[in-house]
């Protein structure tokens, strides 16, 4: 993919024998800049160090927050605005920087009471935070016209978070201590219920002045399962199972028969019902869910989400629309930053269903639980060419080889984040084993009748 000068050096040898034949000896190949090689476990390390510094080189600097987007060629972009969900990611980060040795235990712990601090006075909605904050304030930041509230579904991949961080830190000093009790509070606070409007349903808005306006549903199959969870664990604003089976499930519609490439799809992705949608679906659920043996009576969760990391892999590889570098090293679709027609950097939903022709470097990289060799073989790739996909805070956001190496030279939080904590999950486990042994969480799993 990167074109590199390679210069040839021909040695043809004459040595005299006794019947006075040639010698050839065939060209020696010099790469004059070669990568160096590394191993996977070098790899993944230097993967989770540099996309480390997203959440703690370039947090936002007065709230510690994960800004929305960060340009390293334009730093001022956009650089107040906090992402609720991307915060929650980036506490865990903060957690993987703790045992991978980036931070120490005493610096993380300062951060994260730092945030908290901000989220516990920013503005709420019921006990939901909106998808945007002003970093300086903690004041909303509309993210389009009617939502300009609470945000559940953002809510809940920031309170995934703030449950990591409870366990982690609830049998430490003091100081600990008493973070681990103010992330405890600060998620059930959360008045789930509140986002029923009465039905037997969850819905994603709520506005102080367009109220429930949206009218969005969480209806699966799509990114947003947490949600559930994490509302059915509640203690005191918790839903009932109903909401779960007729909103969630949308009374056993979820289910699918479908299969591609040999690999059954089993839930009906929304908007993708025969190759799957985004990767992001099987990423932003499970941060700290564990799929591994995670079951209902809809699906086999691990299944899920392995099919849909190799559906997603396989279609990449088939390569229909014949786009230059595609393959078994170079696959991945997801939401991202994207290549417009006019060179510009936009925003889609890469899926099989929406090809263009660009690769979100987090699609694959964030699936390495579900397609282990499959990641580490795109892994190295995008290593391979890190002198255009590698920059301040890991690897870029999207990159098209059919388009002369187009690079969206820029960072979304909820596309570094899933990368550093996957990677963690695939390693040791370590996100999943905090949220999972959370006894709200098991009574969540519990009501809502799962075998995990």
């Amino acid at each position: 993919m990167i074109k590199r000068i390679t210069y040839i050096l021909l040695l043809i040898t004459i040595i005299s024998c006794k019947d006075d034949t040639y010698v050839y000896e065939p060209p020696v190949i010099i790469d004059p800049d070669p990568v160096p090689t590394l191993t996977d476990e070098e790899l993944l390390d230097l993967t989770q160090k540099e996309t480390f510094k997203y959440f703690w080189n370039f947090a936002h600097v007065n709230s510690g927050a994960a800004r929305e987007r960060y340009h390293p060629g334009n730093p001022s972009n956009d650089a107040n605005t906090v992402t609720t969900g991307g915060t929650g990611f980036g506490l865990m980060a903060i957690l993987v920087g703790v045992e991978r040795g980036f931070v120490s235990r005493t610096e993380a712990s300062e951060r994260l009471t730092k945030i908290l601090i901000f989220l516990e006075n920013a503005d709420r909605f019921h006990g939901a935070w909106p998808h945007w904050l002003d970093g300086d304030t903690g004041a909303v930041k509309p993210f389009s016209t009617k939502d300009n509230g609470g945000d559940l579904v953002e809510t809940a991949f920031l309170v995934q978070g703030l449950i990591c961080v409870k366990e982690y830190f609830k049998n430490g000093n003091d100081s600990e201590k008493e973070l681990a009790a103010k992330a405890d509070v600060l998620w059930k606070g959360v008045d789930w219920n509140w986002y029923t409007n009465g039905n037997n349903e969850l819905l994603w808005h709520w506005s102080p002045n367009f109220g429930f306006d949206i009218n969005l549903r969480l209806k699966g199959y799509n990114e947003t399962l947490i949600t559930y969870i994490l509302a059915a664990a509640s203690p005191d604003y918790s839903i009932s199972k109903e909401v779960y089976e007729e909103g969630w499930a949308d009374n056993g519609t979820i289910k699918s028969t479908v299969t591609q490439y040999g690999f059954p799809l089993v839930l009906k992705h929304a908007g993708a019902p025969q190759f799957g949608g985004p990767l992001f679906f099987a990423h932003y659920s499970y941060l700290g869910l564990n799929p591994t043996n995670l079951s209902d009576q809809y699906a086999n969760y691990w299944q899920l989400n392995v099919s849909h990391a190799n559906i997603n892999y396989q279609y990449c590889v088939e390569n229909s629309k014949n786009f230059r570098d595609y393959g078994k090293d170079c696959w991945g679709l997801t939401a991202s930053y994207s290549r417009n027609t006019d060179g510009s950097i936009g925003y889609t939903a890469h899926s099989p269903n929406n090809d263009i022709g660009v690769i979100s470097p987090t699609a694959a990289i964030s699936s390495i639980p579900y397609t282990p060799k499959e990641s580490l073989k795109a892994l190295h790739y995008f290593y391979k060419n890190k002198d255009i996909l590698l920059g301040p805070a890991g690897f870029y956001d999207a990159f098209s080889p059919q388009y002369n190496d187009w690079v969206a030279e820029a960072y979304l939080a909820i596309d570094q984040g899933p990368q550093i904590i996957m990677i963690e999950n695939y390693r040791t486990g370590l996100l999943w084993n905090l949220f999972m042994q959370n006894s709200d969480v098991k009574k969540g799993l519990d009501k809502l009748k799962f075998n995990y």
